[in-house]
């Protein structure tokens, strides 16, 4: 025998594991060396160790510091008939397995999903999020998912839990039983309700799902875009009302400043004018130009006058209710009357 393969038989005395970041379970390098009677086996907390012998569970153990002998292998003492003497040195696989729970794992839909939704018809809607998970049963794990590998992460199960994650979101929100606005606020329901779903695929595995979370639920940025603009369409009625107060207030202050009734003449037309520019950007049309108004907005008014409707103008236009072109008329207008 040869230095070599001295070396490839000598004996285990020590079998341990210290396991890495995203580690599920790993089969021990043992190869051709032999266990001996007496050696230390260490199972760290969060660790579960199982001896295999040809193909089949013999023994388990639990955490804790543990010395392999007939006393705590019974299974193993059975398989090779050791009642009348422990043979030893010995073969025999030794799996490790960590039962600790695996967090902050991000999940997302590949492709907007497309649903009918209560309000606005079909939508494409993209969703994330994360989930967590742990081995639960390690004998279906060990049978379907490790079989004759040496290592598993969880890197190498990630696409297939994604893939179980997707296809529930696909239909849970295909259904259309959430309108697309409510979601934002049912999202904590949606979370428990997607936990479920994943669970019974997760458990043939032998994994359990410990915590699901649905982040963000999304419409492409077109469609957003769209939908941004018809909520600032909602609150025309309300502008129309603030004009108005505007102008009201404005008619106040001139009758009680210097001026008298030609500074009363033109705030009533800068009221008006407001008016008019708030109704005409929010309907998607152009001010109307009635004649008594239009002959009142040729009134000069003064440099602060004109600065403060410009600066209203531009509040509008950054809220989306007007556009750039309408902005550029309206401020030219105004500084075109300035006396």
């Amino acid at each position: 025998m040869g230095l070599f393969d001295f070396l490839s038989k000598q004996l285990v005395d020590v079998i341990d594991w210290t396991e890495e970041p995203g580690d599920l379970a790993l089969r021990y390098p043992i190869k051709d060396r032999e266990i001996q009677n007496g050696a230390q086996l260490t199972v760290r907390d969060g660790q579960i160790a199982l001896f295999y012998d040809e193909g089949r569970v013999a023994d388990a153990f639990q955490p804790g510091l543990h010395t392999l002998d007939t006393a705590n292998l019974p299974m193993l003492t059975s398989l090779r008939h050791w009642e009348t003497g422990f043979r030893s040195p010995y073969k025999a696989d030794v799996y490790f397995f960590t039962t600790r729970e695996h967090t902050g794992l991000k999940w997302g839909t590949p492709q907007p999903i497309t649903v009918r939704d209560k309000e606005f018809g079909p939508l494409r809607i993209r969703a994330f999020g994360s989930y967590g998970f742990r081995i639960d049963d390690i004998a279906v794990f060990a049978a379907k998912l490790l079989g004759t590998l040496e290592h598993l992460t969880v890197q190498d199960l990630e696409p297939q839990l994604k893939s179980v994650i997707n296809t529930a979101i696909a239909a849970a929100l295909g259904k259309g039983e959430t309108a697309f606005l409510d979601i934002a606020g049912d999202q904590a329901a949606m979370s428990e309700r997607l936990m479920a779903a994943v669970a019974p695929a997760f458990a043939q595995w032998g994994l359990k799902c410990t915590s699901f979370f649905v982040e963000s639920v999304s419409l492409p940025d077109n469609v957003q875009e769209y939908l941004d603009k018809a909520s600032s369409m909602r609150v025309v009625g309300d502008l129309n009302q603030y004009a108005r107060f505007q102008a009201a207030d404005s008619i106040d202050e001139a009758a009680s400043a210097s001026g008298g009734m030609a500074g009363l003449g033109a705030s009533m037309a800068i009221g008006q004018n407001m008016a008019s520019t708030l109704g005409g950007a929010f309907a998607g049309g152009a001010p109307p130009a009635a004649a008594p108004v239009a002959a009142a907005a040729a009134a000069p008014v003064s440099s602060d006058d004109a600065f403060e409707q410009i600066e209203k103008l531009h509040k509008l236009l950054q809220m989306g209710a007007i556009t750039q072109d309408e902005f550029d008329a309206k401020k030219a207008s105004w500084l075109q009357r300035m006396s």
